[in-house]
């Protein structure tokens, strides 16, 4: 279980998609300072790079921009080629012979962690914040909170202080993550949610379906239209 700090700052892994965005709210309205990293991984879509930027913006109106730190956008394309997957090249998304979906990226979230674990040391926080979990997701190991409590034991050894690792969505479905997002931020954060951060494997936003933009096929944009169509909020009173 993820252990409540009572660090006053915190690190959010942001790549503009739902979760993280849902987890920048829920830093925002718990930490006094809070800062953002991404990560260019040689990801096929550059419009995820484009979408963090757009909701930053957006959610730092929201919110007010009194807590919302800087941004920093970490290079990692070496890693995204040696790390080869459907999200990095042209590659069919399908399920391979070991079981795990050809999008999975291997180690991303450990690389991830480790980088941003740099950063934050740097820049005075004790807390990174991630969107992983296991609840509804493709079935990466990375995103199981017992590779997250060994990654927080490692990186608190490897740096010699407490470095806290939040999943706020780890037992969540994406039906109680849009809900989480409407008590964090109302309707408008929810607006910005639907309508401005990027899920699609394939990297479409040509249509605006009402769970947001994608192609609507990909597993990615399966599972958030699932989530949508179960959570209450997005039927009309």
């Amino acid at each position: 279980m993820t252990t409540r700090s009572t660090a006053s700052s915190a690190l959010v892994l942001f790549s503009g998609g739902q979760d993280s965005a849902t987890c920048l709210a829920w830093a925002l309205d718990r930490y006094e300072r809070v800062e953002t990293v991404g990560f260019d991984y040689g990801q096929r879509h550059s419009v995820e790079l484009q979408a963090r930027q757009d909701v930053r913006a957006a959610m730092a109106k929201l919110h007010g921009g009194e807590r919302l730190g800087e941004d920093f956008v970490i290079d990692l394309t070496g890693y995204g080629a040696i790390a080869d997957s459907a999200l990095t090249a042209d590659r069919a998304i399908e399920m391979e012979a070991s079981g795990l979906p050809s999008t999975f990226v291997p180690g991303r979230n450990l690389v991830f962690l480790t980088v941003a674990s740099a950063l934050a040391y740097r820049r005075g926080h004790g807390v990174l914040v991630g969107g992983m979990c296991e609840t509804d997701y493709s079935g990466y190991p990375d995103c199981r909170r017992t590779t997250i409590d060994a990654m927080q034991s490692a990186l608190s050894l490897g740096l010699d202080t407490g470095m806290a690792v939040e999943t706020p969505l780890m037992h969540l479905d994406k039906a109680e993550t849009w809900a989480l997002a409407e008590s964090l931020g109302g309707a408008d954060l929810v607006e910005i949610i639907r309508t401005q951060t990027h899920t699609c494997y394939r990297g479409e936003r040509g249509e605006l379906h009402d769970w947001g933009y994608g192609c609507g096929t990909c597993p990615a944009c399966e599972l958030r239209a699932k989530g949508w169509q179960a959570w209450p909020g997005s039927v009309p009173a």
